[in-house]
């Protein structure tokens, strides 16, 4: 395999989608390093696993001696992204825009050399645009064109309010393609509308359009949703590793594959290995689930913090004997969450809710191996295993 098919491999690991291949192709061949591009807004102060997917994919990039671009969207965060949302987003303050962008390039970094990566505000150049600059970039589109876009084109169906400054919002991320003269910028798949724009506003200026590289969307904890804090399945990079090192150990073992593909840096041959040692009874899966564990807290900790998580996960768990296979149980709830007593009947753990919380009283209702005691406890969404009494599991998934 050339260095190029070696690069281009690489590249394109876990990748939803490139727009164009062949352009993309052709720019590595030029023997040049490219400018790669990754907006974030920084719309909360903390970034969890899904956002680390596109910034291990811009990492490659860097290791294969391209030029990094963290673009800090400290405007755009104003006016916020209105990608795949259903609602107008409310608009964030100057001041937590500006905390929130200090903590984002500080936990971008645990991912990025912070010596080869160029930071950089898109306030720089949005700032100077002015109205008479705004009202240019406005006329580059059409309304038509606008509602083209999916999550759009669905609120205008419904009947709901779009706001005028959200329809500025992809045509801002492109301007912001142009002033970079980006060769590639980075996505999840929910932002394909907005980064071919980009490619849009770079051939209007005369420039070459960038090429587009589409991550997947990290699936949360659930194993439904996307990963997010709204939904309560997420894992954080500054969450304690014997946090981390559960939540992980909790993940189905179908959705552990995906996390490996897009989380871990072992090379997919031994992944592929894995799966195969699996199949032939070789291998538990949950020992592969524990290197995952390990290697991702590691990363975002240290080794010592790994080898201690996985130890205390050890002596918590072998104590109750939790069983390899168990059922998988996905039980609806509201958004203020599931009573437990509901929670334990749906999953069958129960027969009756009185029973719940006659075992929780007796100290025998465990999630993830610590004790419940609260028998008013409302679960929200997320994954965990819970026990009752010495013999029933169940691994249920709140959504």
């Amino acid at each position: 395999m050339s260095e190029l098919e070696t690069a281009l491999a690489e590249i394109k690991r876990g990748a939803e989608e490139i727009l164009v291949e062949e352009e993309l192709i052709a720019k590595l061949k030029e023997g040049r390093p490219l400018r790669i591009k990754l907006g974030m807004d920084p719309t909360a102060p903390d970034i969890h696993l899904g956002h680390t997917v596109i910034l291990n994919k811009l990492r490659t990039f860097q290791d294969l001696g391209h030029e990094v671009i963290l673009l800090i969207g400290d405007f755009t965060a104003l006016v916020g992204d209105p990608s795949g949302k259903n609602a107008t987003r409310p608009p964030l303050s100057e001041e937590a825009i500006k905390i929130n962008a200090l903590t984002y390039a500080e936990q971008a970094f645990k991912i990025l050399d912070p010596a080869r990566t160029r930071i950089e505000y898109n306030s720089t150049w949005l700032k100077e645009l002015g109205a008479t600059g705004m009202i240019k970039l406005a006329a580059k589109q059409t309304v038509a064109r606008m509602l083209e876009r999916d999550d759009f084109k669905k609120r205008y169906a419904n009947g709901q309010s779009i706001a005028i400054h959200e329809f500025l919002y992809p045509l801002l991320q492109g301007y912001d393609s142009v002033a970079l003269k980006a060769d590639v910028e980075l996505g999840g798949t929910d932002q394909k509308f907005n980064l071919l724009m980009g490619r849009e506003l770079q051939k209007d200026a005369g420039q070459p359009a960038q090429c587009v590289l589409m991550m997947p969307l990290l699936v949360g904890l659930d194993g439904v949703k996307k990963m997010s804090k709204s939904s309560g399945n997420y894992i954080g990079v500054h969450d304690a590793p014997n946090d981390m090192f559960g939540k992980i150990m909790s993940i189905s073992d179908e959705l552990m594959w995906s996390y490996y593909e897009l989380l871990s840096t072992r090379p997919l041959a031994e992944i592929t290995q894995f799966k195969a040692d699996i199949a032939a009874n070789k291998l538990n899966p949950r020992d592969v689930k524990i290197w995952l564990a390990k290697e991702l807290i590691a990363r975002y900790h240290d080794e010592a913090a790994a080898e201690a998580a996985h130890n205390d996960f050890t002596q918590r768990f072998s104590k109750n004997a939790i069983p390899d296979e168990m059922p998988e149980v996905t039980v609806a709830a509201p958004a203020e969450g599931i009573a437990v007593g509901n929670l334990l009947k749906e999953a069958a753990l129960v027969e009756t809710t009185s029973e719940a919380l006659r075992m929780i009283k007796q100290n025998a209702v465990k999630r993830d191996g610590e004790v419940v005691a609260d028998g008013k406890l409302l679960v929200t969404a997320g994954t965990a295993v819970w026990q009752v009494g010495k013999r029933k599991f169940a691994r249920i998934t709140v959504a």
